[in-house]
């Protein structure tokens, strides 16, 4: 359950993170307006807080692990809301950081 409750927070946090610095970035960029700036500004908030909640203690090893689900959302969410087609070296790269994140996260420890 412990990692099943880290990957959903994961996907949480990504969907914030990402879906916050997208608003933002609609906002400056397509000219939504400060509404859009507004939500994502709290949505990147937000995923400050989620990222607390994961089951593991130390700071470095979930920002670090995070970067790898980061990596790998930001071209799902390009590919689902901007028309953006991945080429074979995007999602070579983005499942070699995700087995990245399995490794960091997910690889038995001896404390």
């Amino acid at each position: 359950m412990t990692v099943t409750k880290s990957i959903l927070l994961f996907v949480l946090a990504a969907l914030l993170e990402i879906g916050g610095a997208w608003l933002v970035w609609q906002a400056v960029r397509e000219h939504r307006g400060w509404l859009w700036a507004g939500l994502g500004i709290i949505a990147l908030g937000a995923y400050g807080f989620v990222a607390t909640l994961q089951p593991d203690a130390n700071f470095g090893r979930i920002l670090a692990a995070y970067g790898g689900v980061f990596v790998a959302g930001s071209l799902a969410w390009g590919m689902a809301l901007d028309g953006y087609r991945p080429d074979r070296w995007d999602i070579a790269g983005a499942a070699i950081c995700l087995l990245g994140v399995a490794v960091i996260m997910y690889a038995p420890r001896t404390h």
